[in-house]
C-alpha cells in the first residue's frame, strides 16, 4: 500500500500555475513535506506544513527559491496535502516528491529527515 501518493503533475507555460496533491494514508504525520529533484541534481526541500492546521511561521516552511510563489495547505476532508505553485519558472521543471517527517527541520530540510516518500510526479514548465 502506498502511504503517500502524488497527483496533479503535468505541463504548464512559464508564469502559469499548477497544483500538486498528496494523498496520505496510514496515520497522521507531524510534518508533510514536498521535495523536488532534477536529473543529475540532489533532492532539495521545497515546502513543509505541520499537523496543527495553523499557518504561522512555525507551521509552514518554504525554500527561498519558492517563497512568495508556492503555498502549502492541508485539505482535511480529503486527507490531502496541496502544493499550489504560481508564477512557475522553467527552472521549476523537475520531479516533485511528497514526504512525511516526524521532526521539524525549519527551512533546511534534509532528505535524511524523511520517514516516508511518495514515488514522485513530474512537473514541466516551458518557456
Amino acid at each position: 500500500q502506498e502511504l503517500l501518493k502524488e497527483f496533479g503533475g503535468g505541463s504548464v507555460q512559464a508564469g502559469g500555475s499548477l497544483s500538486l496533491s498528496c494523498s496520505v494514508s496510514g496515520r497522521n504525520y507531524y510534518f508533510m513535506v514536498w521535495f523536488r529533484q532534477a536529473t543529475g541534481k540532489e533532492r532539495e526541500f521545497v515546502a513543509a506544513i505541520d499537523s496543527s492546521g495553523r499557518s504561522g511561521p512555525r507551521n509552514l516552511h518554504f525554500a527561498d527559491s519558492v517563497k512568495g510563489r508556492f503555498t502549502i495547505s492541508r485539505d482535511r476532508s480529503r486527507d490531502m496535502i496541496v502544493l499550489q505553485m504560481d508564477r512557475l519558472k522553467p527552472e521549476d521543471t523537475t520531479v516533485y516528491y511528497c514526504a512525511a517527517s516526524a521532526l521539524d527541520y525549519g527551512d533546511k530540510w534534509p532528505v535524511t529527515g524523511v520517514e516516508y516518500w511518495g514515488k514522485g510526479i513530474l512537473v514541466t514548465v516551458s518557456s
